[in-house]
This record gives C-alpha cells, structure tokens and sequence, in this order.
C-alpha cells in the first residue's frame, strides 16, 4: 500500500524514484496505477502497445533489486517509448503499415541503457510514420484500444494536434499516463511536442545517445533523447541513455557516460542568454512572442543578461533540411523492399513488380513524398544542385551558432511560431508543417543540444514553450538553465484539464 502524499502520477522522476528507493511504494503498485490510466485514456491515442505482463515481470525484478540493495538510480520507474526504438517485449512499427507485425530479436541501445538503470517499460508511444511529421497526423498504426489508425490528440485541447513526430511522448507524459517518455528528434520532434504539450525535452549533442535499434529516418540528425515534465527529470534520464556505442553505433561518441544533473541549482549569474532577432520576426504569433519574453524577463530577474545576436541563415534552414533529410530517408528506407522483414505484397509477378507494390502499399502519403525529395535530389544532374548546396549551407549554420556563442553562452527563442493547431488544419499543405519548423531545424543541422521547456500560456490557454539551445557538450549549462526557471516560476507544474 501507498504511503505517498501524492497521487503517483502526479510524481515525478526524481520524486518516484525516492518514493521507490524509501519503499513507500512498490514498483508494481506503480506500474499497474499507469497501465490503469493508459488504459482509461485510450481516447487521447498514445499508446499503441502494451504488455501487461512483461512490464509486470519488470517491476517485479525491480522491487526485488530494491529488497536486495541493488538499485539502480531508476529502479521501478515506469517510462514509455516512442515507437522508433525497436523493443523485444513490444511491437516495433514506426507507425508504418510496412512494420505491421514487426518484433525485434533485441532492444535499442537507448532502452537497454535505461533498463539497466531499473527503468520499467509501460509500452510503446505512438509517433509520426517513421517520425516523419510535424503533428502526428501521419502514423499508419492503430493506437492502444482503437479499431484502426486515429491522431493523438493534445490533451490540454483534444481538438488539437499535440505536435510531432514525437506526439505520443508529449502527450502520455502531459496527460500522466507516464512519467517520462524517450522521444526522438531529427528536426524538432522531441522539442515542438513538449511546447505544444507543456512538457519538458531535451535533445542532446549529436551522438551523444546511441542510434543503434532507433530505426532509422535521416542519419545525420536523428538523435534520442528524453520527455518529462521538468528538467531535473530529463537530467536522470539524459544520465542513463547517453554514453558510447562505437562497436554497434559509428555515429555514436566516443565520450563517455555523464552526470548531466551534476549542475543543478548553480547560480546562473552573468549567465548571457543570446536572442537572435531572427527569431523574433514577423511570423511569430503575438502570444507566443509574449510568452517567450516573459520568460525571458525571469531569467533576467535570477541574474542572466539578455545579449543580441544573430543567426542569419535561419530561414534557410527549411530548405536545407528538406533537402538533406530526404536524401538520407531515400535511403535509409530502401531497405523496407519486401524481402527480409517488414510487410509484403501477396500479389505480384516478378521481383520488381513485388517492390513496387510492397513499397505503394506499406508507405504513407508523406513517406512517400519525402522519398521522392530524397531520391530526386540525390540523381544525377541534381545532386550538385541540390543536395551538395544544402551540406554547404548546413556548414555556414553551424558556423552562425559557432559565432553567435562568442558572445553568449546559450541562444534562447520560441519552440515554435504559433501554439498547436487544430487537428486536421494544415489539410493537405505539408508546408505549413515544415514552416512550423523553423526555430528547430538550425539547432538539429548545426548537432547542437537543445532543450524545450514551459513558459506560459499562449492562445485559448495552450502550452508555450521556450527553446534554449547550447554549444556542443553543453547539456549540464542547458539543464540547470531550464531547472533555475522551474524553480522560480510554476509553467512546468500547470495540468491540462483532462488529465
């Protein structure tokens, strides 16, 4: 029996983990409270796999290592996955019909890491078809209790988009149908859902958490990171899943495993917040611009300076990424033909024929079009025009961060120019998507970390969220920043309605 004051969901990481270690609730007890309410809130579509009896079994073992004092730093504490790392005790799909069915004989490197740690899995979190969106319109994959495919919806407006790919993340850590979640972010996907979702995400250093088992969308971009409601969360999290995989990961770092928590509550005095005036322009709307500089206007209030800079290829991003990423994704996913694994065709006439049809029938819409970019650009005659052009440009990007932090040590902005949209909004105009991702694609291009956190209220009170973005290696500066603001002000701890 529970001796906690708090309800368990209303716990966080940090705070389930001592509840756990002081033995005032069993690792059981917890999970079973979470798979009730995933259950219960199967409307909102997060999760799209659950096994009640292997996450059982987990927690079982991690209340057993809790009596012997074996613990590890997150032993019993249930989390989620997104549906991009592959899991042995859980369907993989990617959200892709072409994944139907798929188990993978190992975990992702992410999800052993954290099991280790004593991390319980809940189940699998629903995601963009193989992360590709903006809103989490895209997924192929009926979710946990539904008869077919349905969008997640944003639980603080279930009318609403909860952002992308990375949607179910967001919204089970939002709605409390999990502490924390493991996201992935190639363009924005972790940080864009937690603003929409009023959540807290991080995106390391790229090749700070191993990619091997993440199934592949861009290689180049694609990074794993963690969702939680605070930044003290995400630095237990980040802790555990980062490290260096070089024998099974060659983007993988070779630096080794790190407290990322270990500055937490430093002083941020003299701290120089650098605001690139691009991005504040025209397109931001009017109450994500006043969130972004109330929040800003905190930091000044704990000692920070708000320094100018500038970033001045940032719209420039948009056209690099859907060049690059594209390119990487045509092929990265050339692999799914029908042949080893994943879904086939049963009518076909010879082996081409059978790719063709394999291909048409277990790609999305928008899987589909990006291949296309992908293979367009990579062909001959356009790839010195296309895609040769947008790895120069990625260069000069990275090189603008690289000059803005001479004179600041992070680069605060919004997440996002407006708060989530209505589900179904942007209809079939994939732009308005990709516009939306604008103040995260420089950071993803130049491998930088970045971290989302709540400031505030915008619109018809929907989450805003605060990018803050460091030079490479900087996750510790990144987390404390974030944590000094949640210490001072209460956006991370406000609740959408439903939850």
């Amino acid at each position: 029996m529970s001796s906690c004051t708090k309800a368990l969901h209303d716990l966080g990481v940090a705070e389930l983990a001592a509840a756990l270690r002081a033995r005032q609730v069993c690792a059981v007890e917890v999970a079973q409270h979470f798979l009730a309410r995933a259950k219960s809130q199967s409307d909102l579509g997060a999760y799209v796999a659950l096994n009640e009896e292997a996450t059982l079994a987990q927690a079982q073992a991690a209340d057993a290592r809790i009596a012997a004092g074996t613990a590890g730093p997150l032993e019993g504490v249930a989390l989620a996955h997104k549906d991009i790392f592959v899991t042995r005790d859980f369907p993989s799909t990617a959200g892709s019909r072409m994944l139907a069915g798929y188990r993978s004989p190992f975990d992702a490197t992410v999800v052993q890491r954290l099991a280790q740690a004593g991390a319980v899995t809940l189940g699998k979190l629903n995601c963009d078809e193989f992360a590709m969106g903006s809103a989490n319109e895209n997924s192929a994959v009926a979710p946990w209790g539904h008869a077919g495919p349905a969008p997640v919806r944003n639980p603080w407006d279930r009318r609403r988009v909860p952002g992308g790919s990375s949607g179910g993340s967001a919204v089970a850590v939002a709605a409390r149908l999990a502490p924390a979640a493991t996201g992935s972010d190639t363009g924005g996907s972790i940080r864009q859902p937690a603003a929409f979702c009023g959540i807290t995400g991080i995106k390391p250093t790229y090749g700070r958490a191993s990619r091997y088992g993440m199934i592949a969308f861009a290689s180049s971009l694609d990074q794993a990171g963690p969702m939680a409601r605070s930044a003290e969360d995400c630095a237990l999290l980040l802790s555990a899943m980062c490290g260096p995989d070089p024998d099974r990961d060659s983007t993988s770092l070779d630096r080794p495993a790190e407290d990322f928590g270990r500055a937490l509550g430093d002083s941020i005095e003299g701290l120089r917040i650098g605001v690139p005036a691009e991005f504040f322009g025209p397109g931001l709307a009017p109450d994500v611009r006043a969130a972004v500089d109330a929040a800003l206007k905190e930091y000044e209030k704990l000692g920070a300076k708000r320094v100018p800079v500038s970033l001045p290829r940032t719209e420039l991003s948009i056209p690099v990424y859907y060049t690059i990423a594209p390119a990487e994704a045509s092929s990265n996913l050339s692999r799914f033909d029908g042949v080893k694994f994943g879904h086939r065709a049963k009518d076909y006439t010879d082996l081409a024929d059978m790719y063709r049809k394999t291909r048409a029938e277990g790609f999305g819409a928008e899987v589909k079009r990006r291949i296309m970019m992908g293979t367009y650009v990579l062909s001959h005659g356009y790839y010195d025009a296309y895609y040769l052009q947008a790895q120069k440009i990625r260069r000069m990007i990275a090189d603008d961060f690289q000059n803005a932090f001479r004179h600041c040590d992070l680069i605060a902005g919004p997440v996002a120019p407006t708060v989530a949209w209505e589900i179904g909004a942007h209809g079939n105009d994939p732009l308005a998507d990709y516009l939306a991702d604008i103040f995260t694609l420089p950071a993803s291009l130049a491998g930088l970390p970045g971290i989302s956190l709540p400031a505030g209220l915008g619109a018809d009170a929907m989450p805003v969220g605060l990018q803050l973005i460091g030079n490479y290696f900087g996750e510790a500066r990144l987390l404390n920043a974030a944590h000094r603001l949640q210490q001072a002000t209460d956006f991370h701890l406000r609740q959408p309605g439903a939850a």
